[in-house]
């Protein structure tokens, strides 16, 4: 077989597996169209405002509406792009912009991705959500089956590394066999401020154990009632839910697993074409009453594919592998990346910090297979801006396809959000029945699979 044979071989077994986005086996993904994405913007600050540069960066993209429940971050954003209308209601900006939008994204909580994602979907607009896909698997599950049933729209996870060079180049490592069939993986996030207090230190802090008993006044410029939407009202303490560490808290987000392990198995799930897992236990302590555990360790056994040695193991751990770190090729006294993965294959390791440069251990050992992978497919391109230029261009019909739809990304966030659950009966293995969405052997556990919605927020299909 030549070279250029195995190239294109590879590159299409990669393009059905999701590695290589069709932008790139296409080459230009413009296809003539002229006209331009008109887009409905939910949630302005923080990722939002990311999201947005990212969005606009692309000339086909037009901004029609701007909704956030902060009025702070909404005139920002509305300073920058004086002819969108600007809503703090989400329901009531898809509802009056129905006629004159093509597209949506929600950059918000994670309680609020799936009733936003959903109505728009109902109303027949492409979306775009941020990761987790939801905050339940129930309604990952949802959103996934509906995506499937409306093949006319486009969807997209907001897991920005999946379009980056370095990843995508890994996965396509991984599937050539560089390091040979994977035995196991582990992944790990430890930016701890975002959920627990100090970074990499003690949970000092009391109010991220339990609910402040006390209330304060809420902002002029936020709308508080907006801001709860589907979860249980509770009143507005300052610096605890908003702005930023409504992370920790069970009501509106996953803890450091939650955010990040979106991330982090992207990667092997993507290269390993993973499903769902067969069971997982967790290894550390459960969490507190409302908020995560600070040092959540969690074990999922999946099924066996053609890229692994048989079942697999994926290790998650908030704080860092440090009980796996000492069998592995990489110099035990420096200091790991905060947040990363380690494939474990038969002839070697893959190790990918999630914002670093990939290294192939033991350095030099496997070098000759690295070089066979450089002649035969080499390095793919890919930027950050890619993931939502991809978005915008399947939405205007150009002949690409997303990287993330929900059909994946639901699949994927399932998955995650199961280690969320399975944290509350530390050192139980509980058994997953994909098919029927429960697990068998804990009842107990299946309530944390779905919630109903706060009265006047219902949702259909959803809760």
């Amino acid at each position: 077989m030549t070279i250029k044979s195995t190239r294109r071989d590879f590159m299409k077994k990669a393009a059905v597996a999701g590695v290589v986005g069709s932008s790139i086996l296409s080459g230009k993904a413009y296809c003539g169209k002229s006209k331009k994405l008109r887009h409905a913007v939910v949630g302005t600050g923080r990722r939002g405002a990311k999201d947005l540069k990212f969005f606009t960066s692309h000339p086909d993209f037009e901004v029609v509406a701007l909704c956030d429940v902060d009025q702070e971050y909404l005139k920002k954003a509305a300073k920058r792009f004086p002819d969108a209308r600007v809503y703090r209601d989400w329901r009531v900006m898809l509802e009056k912009e129905k006629n004159n939008i093509d597209s949506v994204n929600a950059t918000v909580p994670n309680h609020m991705h799936a009733p936003i994602s959903m109505t728009a979907m109902d109303m027949g607009k492409h979306v775009y959500c941020q990761k987790p896909l939801t905050h339940s698997i129930h309604e990952s599950r949802v959103l996934a089956e509906e995506a499937a049933r409306r093949p006319d729209l486009v969807t997209q996870m907001g897991v920005q590394s999946n379009s980056v060079g370095e990843y995508r180049t890994a996965m396509a490592m991984v599937q050539f066999g560089v390091i040979g069939k994977i035995k196991e993986i582990h992944s790990w996030d430890i930016v701890r401020y975002h959920y627990t207090g100090a970074y990499a230190g003690p949970d000092t802090n009391p109010l991220m154990r339990r609910r402040p008993d006390y209330a304060d006044k809420i902002p002029a410029t936020l709308d508080w009632d907006l801001w709860l939407g589907v979860a249980p009202y509770r009143p507005y303490v300052k610096d605890i839910y908003h702005t930023r560490f409504w992370r920790r808290w069970h009501d509106f987000g996953g803890g450091a697993h939650g955010d990040m392990g979106g991330h982090m198995l992207d990667v092997p799930f993507t290269a390993l074409e993973l499903t769902q897992p067969k069971w997982l236990i967790s290894h550390r302590s459960p969490p507190y009453e409302e908020t995560f555990s600070p040092n959540n360790k969690v074990q999922y056994r999946f099924p066996g594919t053609k890229y692994t040695t048989g079942d697999i193991d994926y290790f998650w751990y908030d704080t860092g592998p440090v009980d796996a770190k000492k069998d592995w090729p990489i110099d035990q006294n420096a200091t790991l990346p905060k947040d990363g993965s380690m494939l474990v294959g038969e002839k070697g390791y893959m190790f990918l910090p999630h914002s670093g440069k990939m290294q192939i251990l033991p350095e030099g050992d496997l070098s000759s297979s690295v070089k066979e992978f450089n002649a035969n497919v080499g390095t793919i391109p890919g930027e950050m801006k890619d993931h939502y230029h991809t978005f915008i261009d399947a939405c205007l019909g150009r002949n690409v396809k997303t990287t993330t739809p929900f059909e994946y990304s639901g699949n994927l966030t399932e998955s995650i959000l199961m280690g969320t659950v399975v944290n509350r009966f530390p050192k139980e293995k509980l058994t997953w029945d994909a098919k029927a969405m429960k697990f068998t052997n804990k009842p107990e556990a299946n309530q944390y699979l779905r919630r109903d919605y706060r009265d006047g927020w219902h949702v259909p299909g959803l809760g």
